[in-house]
């Protein structure tokens, strides 16, 4: 039977990580609902696509209108079996919202399956729940994840009701790991060569 999923967005967040995600688990039968702070139902928040070239960083540009379906204020977390935070910019302004650290807290305090990429953790270190969790993330923000508490590594990682994954090129291993912890039967691999 599908879950009903929290996914937390805002302004710049990565275009991919919220997209991929929210349509993926639809796919599968869950429900997503994508909420921002300060924003309704039907309103758009503005993505930004993050691309490495081989820089020291990753380079940024102008993504998509993505179209939120549920309204923050109106959101009771304790309605939602899973909680989905994509990365991008958005996290380091999502964290200075109460509302959103204390719907992240009812998932960790309830032990609910919680997924996040790449920037996402900025918000789950805010919300003081990484302490003595194996995780990862974006690797610019592995102090940060270090200084809530958690233990760092170089890889998908799931620790309890938490997966965490570095950026989008994650996806695969990220959401396969997500989706077992819905109890989805998932596998994933090498893609299936096309017929010459």
């Amino acid at each position: 039977m599908g879950k009903d999923i929290l996914m937390i967005v805002g302004d710049f967040g990565e275009d991919y990580e919220i997209m991929v995600p929210f349509q993926a688990l639809q796919m599968v039968g869950h429900k997503v609902d994508a909420v921002c702070p300060d924003k309704a139902a039907e309103e758009t928040i503005k993505t930004a696509i993050h691309d490495f070239r081989g820089d020291q960083t990753y380079m940024e540009s102008r993504g998509h209108d993505f179209v939120l379906n549920a309204t923050m204020a109106d959101v009771n977390p304790g309605d939602y079996d899973a909680l989905c935070v994509p990365g991008g910019r958005a996290p380091e302004y999502l964290r200075t919202y109460d509302e959103v650290l204390d719907a992240v807290r009812h998932f960790f305090e309830e032990d609910k399956p919680v997924a996040a990429l790449c920037h996402g953790p900025q918000i789950l270190a805010a919300a003081d729940v990484l302490d003595g969790y194996e995780m990862t993330s974006y690797p610019a923000c592995r102090a940060e994840c270090e200084a809530a508490g958690c233990s760092w590594v170089d890889e998908v990682v799931t620790d309890g009701n938490l997966v965490t994954g570095q950026a989008w090129p994650d996806h695969p291993e990220w959401l396969a790991q997500f989706m077992a912890l819905l109890g989805d039967e998932v596998s994933h691999g090498d893609p299936i060569p096309a017929d010459d």
